[in-house]
């Protein structure tokens, strides 16, 4: 989606559009959980509702050339960098005009031409490949910035101390960015982790550590330049830690028996970055229709896209195995 120049903090001109492309990716989520419950598409699905301030705030502060790599909750964060709906869609669609060309779905869908290196199935995947770019970066002398999604339950992952442990010893240009919404799948964090500021592991690397109201996308912006801006400069990676809210289960069909049935209610009233973004630029009822009403559309048509795109060969599943 359109980026602004990078600078120190979101210009108040800029902040309908934000607010745009933050409702974009919710009326994406919401159309594709649709679809799914319809039994269109194939696999698990994991959407990130109610985060859509972490993705949007972090790859509105990215400068060209810098790469991110993802979580299963892939495609806010694959729609910030800058991945056209109708790729998405068509990639979700297992269709060959996808992003990914039907290879990657959900949980495995990859951009390389927009510098996203891809979603990770497996929880912390994307720690040692950012930090592998991130001395790439380093040993080539490009102002570039590696930056690599993750949710609290990647902390307890041997390959989250070891990413984050080689990173800092090597000083590389990386940011690692914490979602922390409070659940490892269906563990609450108070049952996965002895402490409750899951940056102190960062700092046992001695790693500089910044935080950020994940539900607040300026706040979001303004962390993640500074983050950005350290790294670039070559004063080693950072770990941001953004406190967000999972607003469904951590896959689409989950009964959610582990959690408070009123918690997720309780939690869109008061905690909904979309919302809260809304009051503060106090936007009317009519302005937030008709900006609904455009990108509803736009995932409409994307869903038009994807179903009237091209499937794959049977003989195309036998392309780029490697053993």
């Amino acid at each position: 989606m359109a980026r602004v120049e990078a600078r120190a903090s979101l210009a108040k001109a800029d902040l309908q559009d934000v607010l745009r492309e933050m409702l974009l990716i919710r009326r994406f989520e919401e159309k594709v959980e649709e679809r799914f419950r319809a039994g269109e598409l194939p696999g698990f699905l994991h959407v990130a509702i109610g985060q859509e301030a972490c993705a949007v705030g972090v790859c509105r502060a990215l400068e060209d050339g810098d790469v991110i790599a993802s979580t299963h909750r892939a495609h806010g964060h694959t729609l910030a960098k800058g991945t056209h709906p109708n790729e998405l869609m068509a990639e979700l669609y297992g269709k060959q005009e996808g992003c990914s060309h039907g290879y990657g779905g959900s949980m495995h869908l990859y951009d390389i031409e927009r510098g996203n290196l891809g979603a990770n199935a497996v929880i912390g995947g994307g720690l040692p490949q950012i930090t592998g770019a991130a001395l790439a970066f380093q040993l080539r002398g490009e102002p570039r910035v590696a930056v690599a999604f993750f949710g609290d339950g990647a902390t307890n992952i041997g390959t989250f101390h070891e990413a984050l442990n080689l990173a800092q010893l090597w000083k590389v240009p990386a940011v690692f960015v914490l979602e922390d919404n409070k659940w490892a799948e269906s563990t609450p964090e108070s049952q996965h982790s002895p402490i409750r500021d899951l940056s102190e592991r960062a700092k046992a690397f001695g790693m500089k550590t910044m935080k950020a109201d994940g539900q607040d996308v300026e706040a979001v912006y303004k962390t993640a330049r500074k983050a950005l801006d350290h790294a670039r400069g070559g004063d080693g990676p950072v770990f941001v830690h953004l406190d967000t809210v999972r607003f469904s289960g951590h896959y689409i069909g989950d009964p959610q028996v582990y959690r408070d049935k009123d918690e997720a209610r309780e939690l869109r009233e008061t905690r909904d970055p979309v919302e809260l973004l809304r009051a503060k630029i106090e936007l009317s009822d009519s302005d937030f229709s008709e900006l609904d009403t455009e990108v509803t559309e736009i995932v409409e048509a994307a869903l038009e896209f994807a179903k009237n795109g091209t499937d794959p060969a049977p003989e195309d599943a036998l392309k780029n195995v490697y053993a």
